[in-house]
């Protein structure tokens, strides 16, 4: 039986975000490291500070940092330790944490074209002009390692990295083989299926990817490592993932079903089906409710069932 090197602790964290607390890692092997970093607010960064205190360490004791994946409830602190000298992380991560606008201005105009072409009316395309408002929360640094699959962890030889991109086109989980352990991010969730975001093409891709159909590629993944605790993003650990994910990926094949049946009755655009499915929220929450109905069409698309045709700019799907 192979030892365990490694310890790890958890931390929790509040954020002004409706997702609730956020939990980083503290993980001790050769290195003292943090993995992500919670959000940039004074509420957070005391609290973090006072967890440290209490098992006997400062943020000058923080020797690196890796990130699950470049959302802000999990960036925002990277710039407080002064000892970091290695920021981790998919490559993805940079274009937020540099803030780099060139990507952001493609990021804006991607969401502009697309929400157009799935039949948004101009009347509610206002949040576009917010979508940077989040970054407040979000820390700015530039990655010093990049990771991908089957890297190990610097410092923690234990730790295999495994692609887990679908809620994010930069997302990242560690597998430690030896007792079956998962730093999930927010890939494996018990409470919520996380959305599975769109996301416009990264360098070198033509198309956008499909997150739904990645992040039900990626689940599998996970199914087949051997994972006895998932160490998450938010909420409790999760030690069920042989129950859990099969449940979750039933929920989305159901969801999708739905879907398809709407369409049974008459081609659709994207907008028709969200309002559909989401008739309270969709003017609040018009981005994650939008990806997750595109999230459903790309499943159906994906297994030939369904197809899309563009009309005068717009696009329309109807059952094969």
């Amino acid at each position: 039986m192979q030892l365990v090197h490694d310890t790890i602790t958890k931390l929790t964290i509040p954020t002004p975000f409706a997702v609730g607390d956020t939990h980083v890692y503290l993980l001790k092997g050769d290195r003292l490291s943090l993995v992500d970093a919670g959000v940039k607010t004074k509420e957070a960064w005391d609290v973090l500070k006072d967890q440290l205190k209490e098992l006997g360490y400062y943020p000058r004791d923080i020797e690196q940092i890796i990130l699950t994946h470049h959302h802000p409830d999990h960036t925002g602190l990277v710039e407080e330790f002064p000892r970091v000298d290695i920021l981790a992380g998919h490559k993805n991560n940079d274009l937020w944490l540099t803030r780099n606008q060139e990507f952001f201005k493609r990021y804006e105009q991607f969401y502009r074209d697309f929400f157009k072409a799935s039949g948004v009316p101009e009347a509610l395309s206002g949040f576009l002009n917010k979508l940077e408002e989040p970054l407040h929360f979000a820390g700015k640094g530039k990655l010093t390692t990049y990771l991908e699959e089957n890297d190990r962890l610097p410092g923690h030889s234990d730790w295999q990295v495994i692609d887990t991109k679908g809620h994010a086109q930069s997302h990242l989980s560690f597998f430690r083989e030896a007792d079956g352990s998962l730093i999930g991010g927010d890939h494996i969730l018990e409470h919520i299926s996380p959305n599975p975001i769109i996301e416009p093409p990264h360098d070198g891709e033509e198309e956008r990817a499909m997150p739904l159909v990645q992040y039900r590629e990626n689940l599998m993944k996970c199914l087949s490592l051997g994972v006895s605790t998932v160490y998450p993003g938010h909420g409790i650990n999760v030690t069920n993932i042989d129950e859990l994910l099969p449940a979750q990926l039933k929920k989305q094949e159901q969801r999708a079903a739905k879907v398809f049946q709407m369409l049974l009755q008459e081609k659709q655009t994207p907008f028709q089906l969200c309002q559909k499915l989401f008739p309270k929220q969709i003017e609040k929450q018009l981005d994650l409710t939008m990806s997750e109905t595109t999230g459903q069409l790309d499943f159906l698309e994906n297994q030939e069932k369904i197809s899309k045709t563009i009309i005068d700019g717009i696009y329309y799907y109807e059952v094969n």
